[in-house]
């Protein structure tokens, strides 16, 4: 087990004295590690058990924003209210899913067919449908299989009018609507009322987010690459060790 680092703990000593807070997480990669099977994820469970103690807390707020549907975010973490989820990138919130004009309903449409067309049976590759969107899975690709699809899809589907791409590890989110976790969690601050926000993420997706912190704020990165967050830790069980801080200092200070 790693030490926290100091300069983090007193970080999140001073987060978690203000009066509302929204605690806002991707899942993959930072509760659960990355598994080949993306419906095999689950998160690790000291991460769960300090989440949900986490939520009960008064004038806390939980949220889980991730590039995964919304109803698979909920099916592989397994969590509920209290906990916010937040799926596709921002487009599909637990109050209600996205919602998409005529327009945009043709365009998912006609952007579904051509992506089913250009994927076909390319082996380890794999569609996501969402409502607003299809996200276009290579963890399971060859690196010439992936290198090729990508490259397709870049020069096609990603570059007609209307259609927003956003890139992650392994996976091309195509949306027909702008989405994205930074206008999500400008969404989540403005609706929980928050004084301030501790945001963590792996993957180059989180940066919308971590972009978005204002002072007082935490962002964390976990793993490797380039980061806006001011914090980094190595692994989901690091990030498990930051979430018990997290609630002990939470709860102290809430008694």
């Amino acid at each position: 087990m790693t030490t926290l680092d100091p300069d983090l703990h007193a970080a999140l000593r001073e987060l978690t004295a203000v009066s509302r807070l929204l605690v806002a997480l991707d899942f993959d990669g930072v509760l659960a590690p990355i598994v080949d099977v993306p419906s095999d994820a689950r998160p690790l469970p000291a991460s769960a058990a300090a989440l949900g103690s986490l939520a009960t807390l008064p004038d806390t707020t939980i949220a889980m924003v991730s590039g995964r549907g919304l109803a698979d975010l909920a099916a592989v973490s397994g969590f509920g209210t209290p906990i916010r989820l937040v799926g596709s990138h921002g487009a599909e919130f637990d109050d209600g899913a996205a919602v998409l004009d005529d327009e945009q309903r043709a365009r998912l449409g006609s952007l579904t067919a051509e992506l089913q067309e250009l994927v076909g049976d390319e082996p380890g590759v794999a569609l996501e449908h969402k409502p607003a969107g299809v996200a276009v899975h290579v963890r399971n690709a060859a690196p010439d299989v992936a290198a090729r699809v990508f490259d397709a899809v870049r020069a096609g589907p990603a570059a007609r009018p209307g259609v927003e791409t956003t890139p992650g590890k392994a996976v091309l989110d195509l949306a027909v609507l702008q989405v994205n976790k930074g206008l999500a969690l400008d969404i989540l601050r403005e609706r929980t009322k928050a004084d301030a926000v501790l945001f963590a993420g792996d993957d180059v997706t989180d940066e919308t987010a971590l972009t978005r912190l204002q002072p007082g704020d935490v962002g964390i990165k976990v793993g490797d690459g380039d980061t806006a967050a001011a914090f980094r830790v190595a692994w989901p069980s690091d990030m498990a060790q930051v979430l018990e801080a997290l609630l002990a200092l939470r709860a102290a200070g809430r008694e």
